[in-house]
């Protein structure tokens, strides 16, 4: 592990202030940047503690939902009584990634800026445009069973990992940041992460030092939420697909996939199919899809999960 420095940040604002030094990066929960600098793909200069910031508490929000602070834990945040009644479509999904072990350290900001598990991004012997840009990227010849079908590019195939964010695109979350001149915003979980295009380092719409505060949730919106994740063993393993549904009684519904894209999959203009079947739903989903020889069952698997849900969906309703 390379040298680094470290600072105890006493505020938000004084966090995004620190992190414009060139190699800066937050650590909270530290469950994937830790093993990352480990590998040599993380090489900060300088490591920003944000754990006593106080932003470890879920609150109402006065328009009937909830504010999660950015270093709420996964554990605390599944368990929460709140988020268990009226939002279980995100219980449901944190429940189903890594292991207890890591939830309880894993943070709701941390979740959400986690990098893509693609064995070419870890292997540093390897091609990759997300680790060094303009390198290339191994991936597409090579061994792609578990990467992106859609909303990649010849830059890059991977997904993202989180299952958090599944169900946060589903909710339509919130994410609220300050940045290092003090300024806040609130970003649309549709916006945040970015599809890779030509660069596929640049992740997520944020700035340079820009801070998670935290997620809000909009007031519930009820219907029968389950999350279903397809993968290659029962725990501690990344979706090869996964699905998170929330269906209403009028048979309307929000759907949004991980395990095939670079970001959570939601396809509004789908949804409204659902009507017609885990058929129609899928192929709205997945139009545009490429597929490589190694994940074309990808698109087979979507549908057949989407199926396998609704009908849970309905049989709990």
């Amino acid at each position: 592990m390379r040298p680094f420095t470290y600072l105890r940040a006493d505020s938000p604002a004084a966090a995004a202030q620190a992190a414009q030094l060139e190699g800066a990066k937050f650590i909270a929960g530290g469950t994937n940047l830790l093993d990352l600098m480990k590998l040599d793909i993380e090489t900060p200069l300088q490591l920003i503690d944000v754990n006593h910031l106080g932003l470890d508490q879920i609150e109402a929000t006065p328009e009937g939902g909830l504010r999660i602070g950015a270093l709420v834990r996964n554990t605390d945040l599944a368990a929460d009584p709140r988020v268990r009644k009226d939002y279980a479509l995100l219980s449901r999904a944190l429940l189903a990634g890594a292991s207890g072990q890591l939830r309880n350290m894993a943070t709701t900001a941390g979740n959400l800026l986690q990098r893509t598990r693609c064995p070419y991004f870890y292997d540093t012997n390897q091609a990759c445009n997300k680790r060094n840009p303009g390198s290339g990227c191994a991936a597409i010849a090579g061994v792609s069973r578990q990467l992106g079908i859609i909303g990649v590019s010849t830059a890059c195939i991977a997904t993202h990992p989180s299952d958090m964010a599944i169900a946060l695109r589903a909710l339509d979350a919130q994410v609220e940041t300050v940045k290092p001149d003090g300024s806040t915003r609130r970003i649309a979980m549709a916006d945040f992460h970015q599809l890779p295009g030509n660069t596929p380092n640049v992740e997520t719409s944020l700035t340079p030092g820009e801070f998670i505060t935290s997620v809000t949730l909009p007031a519930p919106v009820g219907g029968t939420h389950v999350y279903h994740k397809v993968r290659d063993r029962s725990s501690y393993a990344f979706a090869l697909v996964s699905v998170g549904l929330i269906l209403q009684k009028d048979g309307s519904g929000r759907v949004a996939v991980g395990g095939i894209a670079p970001k959570p999959w939601r396809v509004e203009a789908a949804e409204a199919l659902l009507s017609q079947g885990a058929k129609a739903v899928s192929q709205r989903l997945l139009d545009g899809a490429t597929p490589t020889h190694d994940n074309q069952f990808k698109l087979t698997l979507v549908e057949r999960t989407l199926g396998s849900v609704l009908a849970q969906a309905r049989d709990e309703a």
